[in-house]
């Protein structure tokens, strides 16, 4: 999707969610929040989506005040708008009212001089997929090993 430097990722997503789709959204932010972003002071691990009155929130990100910000820091959890057009919006919405869907923030990154938030529209895992994803992984890490070994 964006190939710009990553600031902040979230690596939970991808073990919680299997991720069907991914999205390219714009995010409405202050000064302040984009100096603390660009620090890489921030957590998106326990955010989300969500879409009210034709409008997409980003809910649950944590943007820490800035470092060497004064009285008018913002707010670490407030509620920050996404910058969708109303087509993507509109499928959004209809993809998680149908199919019981979720829509999670997988990275934050510059694009250019903007910070552009890459949101994935997810399926929750069990616990059974997320065991065989650690098996895979230990086992591609043994392959790894033993071909560095033999050579």
């Amino acid at each position: 999707m964006g190939a710009g430097r990553t600031l902040v990722e979230n690596r939970q997503a991808r073990f919680n969610y299997e991720i069907l789709e991914k999205i390219e959204a714009g995010i409405s932010l202050v000064g302040t929040e984009v100096k603390s972003i660009r620090e890489g002071r921030a957590n998106i691990k326990e955010g989300y989506a969500d879409i009210r009155d034709g409008e997409a929130f980003l809910v649950g990100a944590h943007i820490s005040p800035y470092s060497h910000g004064n009285i008018s820091n913002h707010d670490p959890l407030r509620e920050r708008k996404l910058l969708l057009n109303a087509r993507e919006i509109h499928r959004l919405q209809g993809k998680i009212m149908e199919k019981g869907l979720t829509i999670v923030p997988l990275r934050l990154y510059l694009k250019g001089r903007l910070i552009k938030l890459e949101l994935g529209v997810g399926r929750g895992k069990k616990l059974t997929d997320k065991r065989e994803d650690i098996k895979k992984k230990d086992q591609e890490r043994e392959i790894q090993r033993a071909m560095k070994e033999h050579k």
